[in-house]
Parts: structure tokens; C-alpha cells; sequence
């Protein structure tokens, strides 16, 4: 069911019609929430864009739509970017006028050890045809060029290409799978079985630990705390998943809502694992805009923060993760209303609120996964991109943010990863807010977030894991060395003119 209104939707046209781009250049929807029009500096940086293609592409022999799928045509994604919104990122003229600079560039960080602690695929009899659109959405906005122009289907959310997108088309050395509950059985992403299966196919076909899994709790449903006895006992997860207002999915469902710091309900649930030996648990806040609080707003409460900081106190032996860093601002036309937020007041609802608990509360235990507060802001926001970054790091510490990127919602990670390499604060937003600078794509702080953090939270040995000669890695040179078939695929909604 769609969440917009017959008249709304009569306002849409397909996304389609938009020119396959690798950074948006016109706000695109799913049916979840009414895009804006595009704005004069969207304009702008398609222009230049297209400029840019026209002698960039010619001088290397190729198509634009050709160029902008190489790492030269990002690079110039993100130069457009900067000339209008400001040094965001690191990039030169050289790097995207030359495909062969920018390839050797790019295969200088390709062995930089990535660990994605928030990946998703759908179970084979899945009913959830929604994120066909968003991943169609991504792709008409030009967010991921490896999307661009190409149909979706349920397929590309399913394990095949799943494992092909995160182990062959990006980066990512090591995945965890996620996934949503739902009061209807049937709309779990996947059932914790399912994950569990995933991980031991992954890292028994790799001969490595190439890939992690949850297990979902859903508090209050009858029988939950036995269900987590069995979990504990047959899936042995590396980690537990939660979401405060109940059902995400169907949130029109969701009859059983809770609260982190609930000593009644979620007190015993933490005492369990921690006599299992488990201390990692990953818990769904934010994203939740106006337009889904209008909805559900009996949901609102329970989507905030407010119940982290009493319960990381009571059990700091936990270590929580709050995925998607609590943004609130989902959604394309969110975005600037985020930006207006923190240029005036400083802050970025509920993610300022997250980043202020370890100094509130006195705790060291609370982390922030990007998950969409990046995918959703750095080619739509810079300025709100960095803004957060920065608010992340001085409040949590660049050593409680950890990599998380919500695909394949968005198809291949690579652009994110591509994204992150490349972000700075700006000087001005650093001195004025007091932010630390991002760094070089591989140094201390982008290195941290990349990998390290989860790697130290999750037990996980680097140096021993073996994943340079695995299976995995073998697949993948050989698969380069072939020349690579980056999925080309994306959906959804832009408003008619």
C-alpha cells in the first residue's frame, strides 16, 4: 500500500525519465514519501556534469553514460558536487579527466580492510516489493551509478546477488546480515535460521570469517525470551537486532513497541545474553520524518533515544549499537530540512541527542552505525553529511562510529565507500562547531570507522583472518581480471514539472 494520497501520487512522473547520472541531481522517492522539485544548485551540478562527460568521456575513448561508470566518472561526480556546494570532498581535475589515474587510485585503496556491519537480502518467498522501488529510486537519482538505467527486480535482493554486490562489486571484506521481524510472520526479512544459514554458507564455501549475522529479538510477542533460549543455544549469533517501535515493516502492526531502558521486559532479555556470552546488541532508531509520524505517531516515542543513556548505564558489560545513528530526516526532501536545523541551531535532531549521551550519562558503550545518515545525505546534503560526521565523532568518539551501509537497499556499497574516502568538514564548519577533521581516505579516523571499531567490538583478528587468500579473494581477482559485471539497476518517483 502506498503511503502517499491518490492526488500525490497523480503528481509523479517515473523516475525513468530522468538521465542515468552517478550522483542525484533531482530528489527521487519510492511511494513513501512526495519528492521536491529540483532545486537551482541541483540544476547546477548537472550541468556541470554533463559538461564535464561531454570532453571528459571523448578524451578516453568512451560514451558518457560509459565514462560516468568508471571511477573517473565519480570523480567528476564529486568535483561537480564541490563546485557547488562547497569543498566537501577530496578530488582533482587530473583524477577525473583521466580513467586511468583514477582507476590506479582507486585500486590503491581496494585492499583497505572494510567490515559492514549492516547489510540486508530478502528471503526467496519474500512479499516485500517495496525495496524493488527503492532500489530503482537509487538508480534514477544516480546515487549509485552501478544502478543507473537498468530494471530491478526481486532477484537483486535475494542472496546471489547479494554476495556479488558486497564481496565482488565493492570493497567490503567482511559483512554482517541483518534483517527486520515483523508480527506477521511471513514479512521477516529473513528468519534468524535464514541469516544463520547464510553466514555458515559464506564463510564455509571462503574457508575464512568472511561473514557475520543477527538474530532478531522482537520484545513483548508471546514466547520471545523462550525463542531467545533457542537462538542462544542453535544459531549462536555474533550479535542481536532490534526495533524499538515494534514492527517496521508494517508499522500499522506494530502492537508491541518498547522501550531499551525497560528494566521489566528487556533487563532479563540483556542478563540472558550476557551469560551466553554475547554483548553486542544493534538497535533500530530514527528515520522516522514527519510524514511517517503523521501515520503513526503513537510510534514517535519509541523512536528516539531517549531510553539509551539510563540502559547503557545499567549494563555497560553491553556494548549498543544504534543503527542509522538515530536520523530522523529520512527521505530525499528531509535532507535540507536537516541542513536548516544544524546551520541554525547547531544540532540535528536526535542524532545530536545520541551524541550527547556518553557525556550525559557518563558511559562508554554507546555507537553509532551510519547505515542511511550517510547513504541518504552525502550526495543529496554534503553540508548535513559532514555536519553529522562531525557531530558523531565529538560526541561518540571516532572510536564508537562504526560502518554500516544499509545495502543493497542501494545496490553496491562502493559509492558509499567511494564517498567516505573522499568527505571532509570543511575548515570553516570545523572551527566554528569544533569538529575534527575526517582525514585522509586511510587514515586514523576513516580507517577506525571503516573496520577497526567493528573488528574490536566483534572480537574479530585482522591480522589472522586469512582473507587475503581465501576463496573469496580468489573469486574476486579472477572476477576483475575477467572484467567485472557491476550490477546496473534502480526505481521510484520524481515530480512531474
Amino acid at each position: 500500500m502506498s503511503l502517499l494520497s491518490d492526488d500525490e501520487l497523480k503528481r509523479l512522473a517515473p523516475a525513468s525519465d530522468l538521465a542515468p547520472l552517478p550522483i542525484p541531481t533531482q530528489v527521487v522517492s519510492s511511494d513513501e514519501f512526495l519528492p521536491v522539485p529540483q532545486t537551482n544548485d541541483q540544476r547546477r551540478v548537472e550541468a556541470l556534469l554533463e559538461d564535464y562527460a561531454d570532453r571528459h568521456a571523448a578524451r578516453n575513448g568512451l560514451s558518457r553514460r560509459n565514462f560516468f561508470r568508471t571511477a573517473a566518472g565519480m570523480a567528476t561526480a564529486f568535483l561537480a558536487m564541490n563546485e557547488v556546494f562547497g569543498p566537501f570532498y577530496r578530488v582533482s581535475h587530473a583524477e577525473a579527466a583521466s580513467v586511468d589515474l583514477a582507476q590506479q587510485q582507486a585500486q590503491g585503496l581496494s585492499g583497505q580492510f572494510i567490515m559492514d556491519v549492516h547489510t540486508h537480502f530478502l528471503r526467496d518467498d519474500t512479499r516485500l516489493v517495496g525495496f524493488v522501488r527503492a532500489r530503482e529510486a537509487v538508480g534514477k537519482a544516480g546515487w549509485n551509478p552501478a544502478l543507473v538505467g537498468k530494471e530491478q527486480t526481486l532477484d537483486d535482493l535475494k542472496y546471489p546477488n547479494w554476495f556479488k554486490e558486497i564481496y565482488l562489486d565493492s570493497d567490503t571484506k567482511v559483512a554482517l546480515v541483518s534483517g527486520s521481524g515483523s508480527e506477521d510472520p511471513r514479512d521477516w526479512f529473513l528468519t534468524n535460521e535464514m541469516k544463520h544459514a547464510a553466514r555458515e554458507s559464506v564463510n564455509a564455501a571462503a574457508g575464512t570469517r568472511r561473514c557475520l549475522s543477527h538474530a532478531i529479538f522482537m520484545p513483548g510477542l508471546p514466547g520471545w525470551l523462550d525463542q531467545v533460549d533457542q537462538v542462544i543455544a542453535t544459531l549462536k549469533p555474533d550479535s542481536w537486532k532490534g526495533y524499538t517501535v515494534g514492527d517496521n515493516t508494517n508499522k500499522a502492526l506494530a502492537r508491541h513497541p518498547w522501550r531499551i531502558d525497560d528494566e521489566k521486559l528487556l533487563y532479563p532479555f540483556y542478563e540472558k545474553i550476557l551469560k551466553a556470552g554475547q554483548n553486542i546488541v544493534c538497535v533500530h532508531k530514527g528515520l522516522y520524518p514527519p510524514s511517517v509520524e503523521r501515520q503513526f505517531p503513537h510510534l514517535t516515542p519509541f523512536a528516539t533515544v531517549d531510553d539509551v543513556g539510563r540502559a547503557a548505564k545499567d549494563w555497560p558489560q553491553i556494548n549498543f549499537v544504534i543503527y542509522h545513528s538515530a536520523y530522523r530526516w529520512a527521505g530525499g526532501p528531509n535532507a535540507g530540512e536537516g541542513l536548516r536545523q544544524f546551520e541554525q541551531t547547531g544540532r540535528v535532531e536526535w542524532t545530536s541527542d545520541l551524541a550527547d549521551i556518553p557525556a550525559k550519562y557518563g558511559v562508554s558503550n554507546v555507537y553509532g552505525d551510519l547505515g542511511q545518515i550517510f547513504a541518504q545525505t552525502t550526495v543529496v546534503e554534503p553540508g548535513l553529511c559532514a555536519a553529522l560526521m562531525g557531530i558523531l565523532i565529538k560526541g561518540l568518539g571516532a572510536d564508537h562510529v562504526v560502518w554500516g551501509t544499509d545495502a543493497v537497499w542501494t545496490g553496491s556499497p562502493q559509492w558509499q565507500i567511494e564517498a567516505l574516502r573522499r568527505l571532509e568538514i570543511p575548515e570553516d564548519m570545523r572551527k566554528k562547531y569544533g569538529f575534527a577533521p575526517l582525514g585522509a581516505a586511510d587514515g586514523p579516523v576513516k580507517t577506525a570507522i571503516f573496520g577497526q571499531n567493528s573488528a574490536r567490538m566483534y572480537r574479530y583478528d585482522v591480522r589472522r583472518a586469512g582473507l587475503d587468500l581465501d576463496k573469496v579473494s580468489v573469486t574476486k581477482r579472477e572476477y576483475v581480471r575477467n572484467g567485472p559485471d557491476p550490477s546496473h539497476r534502480r526505481y521510484g518517483y520524481v515530480l512531474k514539472g
